[in-house]
């Protein structure tokens, strides 16, 4: 059996301002929307990952507090962490972790996108 990834899914107080978040901020592309009053889900094309935004209902209850079980984050790759964190931070995206260390080659930071999700931005190189 051969899997891969489909999509990713999230849920948002508001998919329309949501989906902008990821337009502006990491060069997403809005593929198609569904339903026109109120839109119903956005989806996006995120460097190759399909990324559906569904409008929530006003009961959904907010993201916990990480750590936590289940999917807790996602990560974005870019070559230079620094210049990357630096356009976030110069765009007001809100910073739960500077840049660390996690191993040879690994350098990570956390920044916060619409609705609390977690978003990793990672930077690889060869060790």
């Amino acid at each position: 059996m051969h899997y891969a990834c489909d999509h990713l899914h999230l849920r948002s107080r508001d998919a329309v301002a949501a989906a902008s978040f990821y337009v502006e901020t990491f060069g997403a592309r809005e593929v198609k929307r569904v339903g026109a009053d109120p839109v119903q889900r956005v989806v996006l094309d995120l460097g190759g990952l399909a990324v559906f935004i569904e409008q929530a209902p006003d009961e959904i209850a907010p993201a916990t507090a990480t750590p936590c079980l289940g999917i807790e984050h996602f990560g974005l790759r870019v070559a230079d962490i620094e210049a990357a964190m630096a356009d976030l931070t110069a765009r007001g995206v809100p910073v739960r972790t500077g840049v660390t260390e996690r191993g040879p080659g690994l350098r990570i930071a956390f920044v916060e996108g619409p609705d609390g999700a977690l978003i990793e931005i990672l930077e690889r190189k060869s060790a």
